[in-house]
């Protein structure tokens, strides 16, 4: 199975770019955050409630647990928020706090006002990287780029796995990207 491209910096401030050139560059930027920072599945993103990520306050949580129905292979879990997907999701609160005081809702909203799907997601991922001009990315290349930048900061194996909510550790090894770069700054760790 070919995996989903990994962006470059010069890609991923290209997406950036595209996003803030459309309409809903807020609601959109939230998405990539949570494929790219928390390494959500793209039927993740599109089942989110507002308060499985905002409490009564609209404060964000730390942690966002997701329901057996709400992942992929029915297995509830739990992802853990970053500063930098806390600061895209205060973001969001703030442009639409009307939508986000409402716990039950979708979090995340189409141009019609009704929730995503994750074949949405998945389309929406799909036009941006193509106006972009990235090539080969899809929408799991956030979640791939997520366990791969875990791996690359020297991250233990196990935790990558728990982080991304993979059962098996084999399938967490697929998705870390081995690169030459990789693999000198490896040797280089033993000078």
């Amino acid at each position: 199975m070919k995996q989903a491209k990994l962006l470059t910096e010069p890609e991923f401030r290209r997406l950036t770019a595209i996003v803030n050139s459309l309409r809903y560059p807020t609601r959109n930027h939230t998405i990539i955050a949570l494929s790219f920072y928390a390494g959500l599945r793209a039927c993740e993103i599109a089942a989110l409630r507002v308060g499985d990520v905002f409490d009564e306050s609209g404060g964000v949580k730390d942690t966002i647990y997701l329901s057996a129905d709400q992942t992929k292979g029915s297995d509830s879990g739990s992802v853990l928020v970053n500063s930098k997907l806390r600061r895209q999701l205060l973001k969001f609160a703030k442009q639409y706090p009307v939508h986000t005081s409402n716990i039950s809702a979708p979090l995340l909203f189409s141009a019609k006002g009704g929730g995503f799907t994750a074949q949405t997601i998945v389309n929406l991922f799909k036009r941006l990287y193509k106006m972009a001009g990235i090539d080969g990315a899809s929408s799991h290349s956030g979640r791939r780029q997520f366990v791969t930048q875990l791996a690359d900061r020297g991250i233990n194996a196990r935790l990558v796995q728990v982080l991304a909510r993979h059962k098996h550790l084999s399938t967490t090894q697929r998705y870390i990207d081995v690169n030459e770069n990789a693999l000198r700054n490896a040797v280089e760790l033993l000078n």
